[in-house]
């Protein structure tokens, strides 16, 4: 008898042609407006026009007195380590699980990343960030995995205890929240992408906040050197003289990104708000299936839904390889199911396990990553399958049509042992 797993010769539960699955959405609005920027300017070296609404927009949004656009998200959290004041041989502890930009920018800088393990939900562990501690530690980077918000609480007791600078990489977060307090807002400076399929996107892009003078004169300086460290760096500050030059380097955003994130930005609640409709009917269904688990979010935290992470549970299906399992999921059409791949378990990369090739000389030779050093973000990670969640009402058709693939291929997990 031919069973109905379409990997094994059935039916596939999906038939509709993919991509299931694209972002950010364009109308004719989006159009529109970038064809306006098109003919106003292509080229934006001061804070005026698109790039102007855009950070003044952003302040408003996040409730910060300074936000500063990138040409990348790499680009914001490699000005929010030098705008904070790492230098070489200074420590940074970062989470294992991440994608690798949230770190690598310090290898620029010659201060060494120092990885913490995290909890199953991916993000940071409180809980092992103070045995990681030294006399050269300088700050804590707390990432929101998937756009889940990390423990901020209890990170930010362990860093005020010992002096450490909190930074936020958010750029799975935008708009996500805790008690109200937007993520990105709790340390001393943040950095998010405007990288394509973000929460709020541009294509690319990114952008730094911060409450913080000092810090926001030396993003400029670092990223935005001669028009807009003229005028926003102030007389007889002691970076002014370095004005014209800034730190030698130039990051700042394109203009028809600019106009593409302006206009997103406007829509973000709203797609949000979207996300959070279908992810919940997505999580009550996956929850139940056998073999998946979902991550219950705690009371206050509310995610950004970049994605929706399910922990493979091999003992509840016979031990059936997730390799397998994901495999079946592919063949019934549901191919927006994903395994997480560069945003994985730092110590697994080579850069984490060999730096000297890149960066000769580079204090971070003391510390030598190899597999099996961060149990918990290893094995979660192993055991991940992500969703995105989609935002209109619409939607949910094909969602419902994805937890019947899910459904199928647990209830005939036996079939493909």
């Amino acid at each position: 008898m031919t069973s109905p797993l379409a990997l094994l010769g059935g039916k596939p539960t999906i038939t509709t042609t993919g991509p299931h699955f694209a972002w950010p959405p364009i109308d004719d609005t989006t159009r529109a407006k970038v064809a306006a920027q098109l003919e106003e300017a292509i080229s934006i070296p001061g804070r005026s026009g698109v790039v102007a609404e855009l950070e003044d927009g952003l302040q408003k949004y996040f409730g910060v007195r300074h936000a500063v656009t990138t040409s990348s998200g790499t680009a914001a959290l490699h000005a929010t380590y030098w705008a904070t004041r790492i230098k070489p041989g200074d420590e940074v502890i970062v989470p294992a699980w991440t994608f690798h930009a949230t770190a690598s920018p310090l290898f620029h800088l010659r201060a060494v990343p120092v990885l913490c393990d995290t909890r199953l939900d991916g993000n940071i562990d409180p809980n092992r960030i103070e045995e990681l501690i030294t006399p050269r530690t300088r700050a804590v980077m707390v990432t929101h995995l998937w756009g889940k918000p990390a423990g901020m609480t209890d990170i930010l007791e362990v860093a005020n205890a010992h002096d450490l600078a909190v930074l936020e990489d958010g750029s799975h977060a935008h708009g996500a929240s805790i008690a109200g307090q937007k993520v990105g807002t709790f340390g001393l400076a943040s950095a998010f992408s405007l990288n394509g399929p973000k929460p709020l996107s541009g294509g690319e892009g990114g952008f730094v906040l911060t409450d913080d003078d000092d810090t926001y004169h030396r993003v400029i300086t670092l990223a935005h050197y001669n028009k807009r460290a003229k005028t926003e760096i102030p007389e007889g500050h002691p970076l002014a003289r370095y004005a014209v030059t800034g730190a030698g380097l130039k990051l700042r955003i394109h203009p028809l990104a600019a106009a593409i994130a302006h206009d997103q930005l406007a829509r973000l609640d709203g797609y949000l708000a979207g996300r959070a409709e279908i992810a919940g009917y997505l999580t009550d269904q996956l929850g139940g299936i056998p073999g998946l688990e979902v991550t219950e979010m705690s009371e206050g935290v509310i995610p950004s839904w970049y994605g929706l992470t399910l922990t493979y549970r091999p003992d509840e299906l016979g031990g059936l390889p997730i390799e397998r399992f994901h495999q079946a999921l592919l063949a019934e059409g549901a191919t927006e199911f994903d395994r997480p791949g560069s945003t994985c378990p730092l110590n697994q990369l080579a850069l984490y396990q060999q730096p000297s090739m890149l960066f000769p000389g580079h204090p971070h030779s003391h510390r030598r990553y190899k597999a099996g050093d961060f149990p918990v973000a290893e094995h979660a990670h192993a055991h991940t399958i992500k969703l995105p969640v989609w935002h209109r009402e619409q939607d949910l058709e094909l969602a419902e049509q994805y937890v019947r693939a899910a459904i199928k291929i647990s209830d005939h997990h036996k079939e493909l042992q």
